[in-house]
This record gives structure tokens, C-alpha cells and sequence, in this order.
């Protein structure tokens, strides 16, 4: 399935390097047609379907000297390529966190103005984001029992990448899929929650006080119509923190008044803007 030289990397399945992709792969993968999400900034992102399989598949061109320069400027190192994406799925599988399954990956090139590379996955299809699941909450409150395990869910998972030094950079609720595989509605025991749009992960040794706020914040904000008390943010500190939420709250006062003062912040432009 690998192969790999000092200017390239391809990882596909054995099955389409005999079959359609059995010569020249980062030209026909290029060539993708399909349901077209997002086409801009060099990245194109879109749905296509093989042998009855529904893929994404997110092609990036590179960037170009202006958005290169651009960013350089701006004293920020751009993402360049599908390798973050890459790397944070192989990250949350060994964290045991679903994801979009890994189908391929390929780069081509290392110059970041017009290095080629590519990232295609299994298409969730039985799932929908909490941010649909949720909605209609403040009307239709879900049972204690089940709003308490989604809460602790997704705590877990924060807490977990945070631990390992990984922030998201785009921790809306949105982004956590919620598995409806079974057909059945989902319930306390039984909840898969699949975290996607993972480009912009970044990974260090030890996670940065202000990018911990911002994915904090970013799921604070956009659960703030959904009907959370008090209660329920006090929950998912303490499963955060893995500690007394009285605890957390003292000894971190300053994380997580900065936490509410950044969400109010997201709260106002969001309501200022509207959605984008």
C-alpha cells in the first residue's frame, strides 16, 4: 500500500494500485469529478463515488507565492497540504477517537507554493453533527441521561487531544459526528461520536495556554443555544479536567475566565456577521 521516495508519498489500497489508479494515481486522483464542496485557497473538496463506495476527497494544489507570502507576513506558517490531516487521523486512531477513516494519502513535491498532495476518506454517511442533533433542544429536551453522556463525551475527547499537546483550531460542535448507524436512536450506553475537519490540527509537546482556549471557547460558543445549564458546563469541566469542577475552577481560574470571555467574544461577532 506505501510507497514512498524523498519527493513523494503514496499510500493507496492495494486494490485500486491494480486497478484504477495502476498508472500515473496523482493524475487521475486530480482529475476527481463529483459533488464539489469547497473549491478555493488551492484545496478542492468533494464527494465522489467508486464501486458503489461513497469517498471525500480533499486535493490541495498549493498555495501560491501570494498566499504563501501572504501568510509569511502575517508571521503565520500556512497549511500547505493534506499532511496535517494526514497525521492527526493516524494521532486519534492510536488515541482511540473516531474519525474519517483513512483511505489514501499521497504528496507530491515539498515546496509549499506548489507542492501537490491529496487525502481521501470514507464518506460517514448514517451520521449527523450535534450541532443539527442539538437544535432542537431548548423545544425537545433529550432524556438527563443521554444529554450527560454526550456532554462527557466530548469532553473526553477534548481533554484527550489536549493532554497529547493537539488543539483542532475549529472546535465547533458542528465537527462531532454522531454515529446513527444502527438505525436506532442513540442512547447513553451506546454513542459513537466521530470528530472531523481535521486540517488544521497542530501537535506539541506541551498544548499552549491560548490554543486550548480558543478550541474551548469554539465549543463553548457554538453550544449556547442549545439549551446547556449551568449544570451541564460544571460536568464537562470536571470530565475536562478529570477533577472536582470546584477544583478546576480554582485552580484554573484564569483558563477558563478566559474561555467564557473568548466565547462571548465568538457569541457577539457570530451574532453581528451571522452565519458563514
Amino acid at each position: 500500500m506505501n510507497q514512498q521516495t524523498t519527493s513523494e508519498t503514496l499510500e493507496i489500497p492495494d486494490n485500486w494500485r491494480q486497478g484504477w489508479l495502476k498508472s500515473d494515481p496523482f493524475t487521475k486522483i486530480f482529475a476527481l469529478d463529483g459533488i464539489i464542496y469547497r473549491h478555493k485557497d488551492g484545496r478542492r473538496t468533494l464527494q465522489f463515488t467508486l464501486d458503489g463506495q461513497s469517498y471525500f476527497a480533499k486535493l490541495h494544489h498549493g498555495l501560491g507565492w501570494r498566499r504563501f507570502l501572504r501568510s509569511l507576513l502575517r508571521f503565520k506558517w500556512p497549511v500547505s497540504g493534506a499532511e496535517n490531516e494526514w497525521r492527526a487521523i493516524k494521532l486519534l486512531e492510536k488515541l482511540k477517537i473516531p474519525t474519517t477513516p483513512l483511505v489514501a494519502y499521497g504528496r507530491r513535491g515539498k515546496n509549499p507554493v506548489n507542492k501537490q498532495s491529496f487525502i481521501i476518506t470514507k464518506d460517514l454517511i448514517d451520521t449527523e453533527s450535534l450541532e443539527d442533533y442539538c437544535r432542537d433542544w431548548p423545544a425537545k429536551p433529550p432524556s438527563p441521561t443521554l444529554k450527560r453522556a454526550l456532554i462527557r463525551r466530548v469532553a473526553e475527547i477534548t481533554g484527550a487531544m489536549h493532554r497529547l499537546g493537539l488543539n483542532h483550531c475549529d472546535l465547533y460542535i458542528c465537527h462531532f459526528l454522531l454515529d446513527l448507524e444502527a438505525g436506532t436512536p442513540p442512547t447513553p450506553n451506546n454513542l459513537t461520536l466521530h470528530l472531523i475537519d481535521l486540517h488544521r490540527v497542530r501537535q506539541r509537546k506541551k498544548l499552549p495556554q491560548r490554543w486550548q482556549v480558543k478550541d474551548l471557547a469554539a465549543l463553548h460558543f457554538s453550544s449556547f443555544e442549545i439549551g446547556l445549564t449551568t449544570r451541564d458546563r460544571l460536568r464537562f469541566i470536571a470530565t475536562y479536567s478529570q477533577s472536582p469542577w470546584r477544583e478546576s475552577l480554582k485552580r484554573e481560574n484564569r483558563l477558563w475566565s478566559r474561555v467564557e470571555k473568548r466565547a462571548q467574544a465568538f457569541y457577539r461577532e457570530f451574532k453581528r456577521r451571522g452565519p458563514r
